[in-house]
């Protein structure tokens, strides 16, 4: 018999494996993944996982990229480094979306919602952040709108993010 702290853990087989790149000082959380999208999308179900498609599919044409999965459940389009006054540097999608059991999560250019308050008075019922957009259902959304504000904060990531 082993002593107890040389015997294995007992091995969880009701949780799903998921693969996740650990936070690391050489990895950090916000990195892209192997992960596929579909099981990313996943946690949303019914009419919300219909929407994630939607979203998909609206990413994909604004941005002409095709998705990766960041820290294990952000779907994100492109790619771009940032450093911090501080040196701080990282890396981040240029435009990225998340679906949860409650809502949509928009990742945008910070302060997106003061840039262009014309276009969130047009995209509908939402909520915003700093840097997100909440959508609790796509119903009810401006399609246009969310086009737009899509296009607009992609072309500001680029422009502001170019080499």
């Amino acid at each position: 018999m082993h002593p107890k702290h040389l015997r294995k853990a007992p091995v969880d087989t009701k949780r799903p494996e998921i693969s996740m790149t650990p936070n690391t000082p050489q990895t950090p959380a916000m990195s892209p993944s192997e992960l596929p999208v579909e099981a990313a999308l996943g946690r949303a179900s019914g009419g919300r996982r219909a929407e994630a498609d939607e979203l998909l599919a609206l990413f994909g044409d604004v941005t002409r990229q095709q998705p990766t999965v960041w820290a294990g459940r952000i779907i994100g389009y492109g790619e771009y480094e940032y450093r911090y006054d501080s040196g701080r540097t990282g890396r981040a999608p240029e435009l990225a979306f998340a679906t949860g059991a409650r809502e949509h999560t928009l990742y945008l250019v910070n302060d997106a919602s003061t840039r262009w308050p014309d276009v969130f008075d047009r995209l509908g019922k939402h909520r915003a952040s700093r840097a997100c957009v909440y959508l609790t259902r796509l119903t009810g959304v401006d399609r246009g709108a969310l086009r737009e504000l899509l296009e607009l904060s992609l072309a500001e990531t680029r422009r502001t993010q170019a080499p």
